[in-house]
C-alpha cells in the first residue's frame, strides 16, 4: 500500500515552498500520492508568477549551482500528478485570482484539504 503525503504551506517563504516541492517530487518519484495545500500568502507558490514569495533565489542562480530550480520542481510535481490546492482566503489576501494560478491548481477551503487528509499526518512547511 502506498502512503499519501499531505503538505501544507502557510507563509510567503520561497525557501519553504522550494523545499516543499523537493519533498513532493521525491515522494511522487517513489509512487506516493501527494497533495499540497497553499494557504495565506503561500498561494504565490502555486501562481504562474511566484514573485510574490519572499527571498527568492533566481532559477538561473540555482541552475548554475546544479540545484533544481523552482520552475523545474513545480513543473515536475505537476507532471507527476500532485494534487495542488490553494485556499480561497489566501487568494483574497493576496489579490490573486484563479486565472493567475497554474492550470492544475484548484481553489478549495481548508476543510476540503483536511477531509482528504483524514487521519493521515500533515507535513506543515
Amino acid at each position: 500500500m502506498t502512503m499519501s503525503l499531505f503538505i501544507t504551506l502557510a507563509d510567503d517563504s520561497w525557501q519553504r515552498a522550494h523545499y516543499a516541492l523537493i519533498v513532493a517530487a521525491g515522494a511522487l518519484s517513489l509512487g506516493r500520492t501527494v497533495t499540497i495545500f497553499a494557504g495565506g500568502k503561500s498561494v504565490h507558490a502555486l501562481a504562474k508568477d511566484w514573485s510574490g514569495l519572499k527571498d527568492i533565489i533566481p532559477d538561473a542562480e540555482l541552475d548554475s549551482r546544479g540545484v533544481a530550480s523552482f520552475r523545474d520542481l513545480r513543473d515536475a510535481v505537476i507532471d507527476l500528478g500532485a494534487h495542488l490546492m490553494v485556499c480561497e482566503t489566501g487568494l483574497a489576501l493576496t489579490d490573486l485570482t484563479p486565472d493567475t494560478l497554474c492550470e492544475t491548481v484548484s481553489v478549495r477551503g481548508i476543510v476540503t484539504f483536511l477531509e482528504q487528509a483524514g487521519d493521515r499526518p500533515i507535513l506543515a512547511l
